[in-house]
């Protein structure tokens, strides 16, 4: 099947995470079910016309689908085209022009940074192998920018004492430097981690307690149940924490380039949400603190 054979390309060939991989082929298993009712037998890649990508569009639209994912599964449909074309298995693109709709940007949400700290401060049983991990782990998340699959894969013998080094996308690594808090904790779970034997056997640094490693879904509920604790923000994602580490990096007088860098970004455009963030909190601040701006709309002389 052709749409197997693409999975299999964009895993071996261009090595895209397996999350990545596994949103590809959902997103073109609605096709499949859309256009033959799930049955990837009966699928003919090459016979899909551009009003039928038309017509699945207006029909994940009548599912409920938001225009940021329906966006998402077209772009995968153009994907697996292009693929296609190259192996001389498609003439043309259905979906190459394919209009899309604009989809307005959100900037990324943050914790403040007394709700953040305020969780970092807390007291915490030392003893307790799995409140040292999760705490751990919120620690990691904030103090390194690293998303969740690069604190899942982070390898055991890859944390050292002032830098760790991650696997990224597209297997790219960075070397990522800490602190003494955090040199302090990893120092804290490892005696734990390896005083109960719970060391992974595939080299991991996170675990559980008998000894797997940690999965997407345990950091997620890490993560919110954490944030959840202080507000501030709608999102509790482990993600929200690499915007913070960002937003925290640039407020504090960090160079653009060099948080493109700690974050792992291929471009620096992908870093530069970041400064509308910063910029927000400067306009919010003027707006505050300046007496011109704190007397506007006053009626003056009465």
């Amino acid at each position: 099947m052709i749409i197997e054979d693409f999975i299999t390309y964009l895993r071996y060939e261009l090595n895209l995470s397996a999350y990545t991989v596994l949103c590809y082929k959902a997103d073109l298993g609605q096709l499949v079910e859309f256009l033959c009712g799930g049955d990837e037998a009966a699928f003919d890649a090459a016979s899909v016309t551009p009003a039928d990508v038309r017509a699945w569009m207006a029909w994940l639209a009548g599912r409920g689908v938001g225009h940021r994912s329906v966006r998402r599964k077209v772009q995968a449909v153009r994907a697996l085209y292009k693929y296609m074309m190259k192996q001389d298995k498609a003439a043309e693109n259905p979906a190459a022009d394919v209009e899309l709709a604009r989809v307005r940007r959100r900037l990324p949400q943050v914790v403040r940074e007394e709700n953040i700290n305020a969780l970092l401060d807390e007291e915490t049983d030392c003893t307790d192998f799995t409140a040292v991990r999760d705490k751990l782990m919120l620690m990691m998340l904030y103090d390194t920018g690293m998303r969740r699959a690069e604190l899942i894969g982070l390898l055991d013998a890859n944390v050292g004492r002032d830098e760790l080094k991650v696997l990224g996308k597209r297997n790219k690594e960075r070397v990522i430097p800490f602190g003494s808090e955090l040199r302090e904790w990893i120092g804290r779970y490892r005696e734990l981690r390896d005083g109960i034997g719970a060391t992974s056997g595939e080299g991991y640094f996170f675990t559980r307690p008998g000894g797997g490693p940690i999965y997407p879904m345990l950091v997620e509920r890490v993560v919110h149940r954490e944030l959840d604790r202080v507000g501030g923000s709608q999102q509790r994602s482990p993600h929200v924490l690499r915007h913070t580490f960002a937003t925290a990096m640039l407020n504090g007088g960090a160079q653009l380039n060099s948080v493109k860098e700690l974050l792992g970004h291929s471009t620096l455009a992908a870093t530069q949400m970041y400064t509308h963030i910063t910029l927000g909190d400067l306009k919010s601040n003027y707006e505050l603190a300046h007496p011109r701006a704190l007397k506007k709309g006053q009626n003056y002389g009465s």
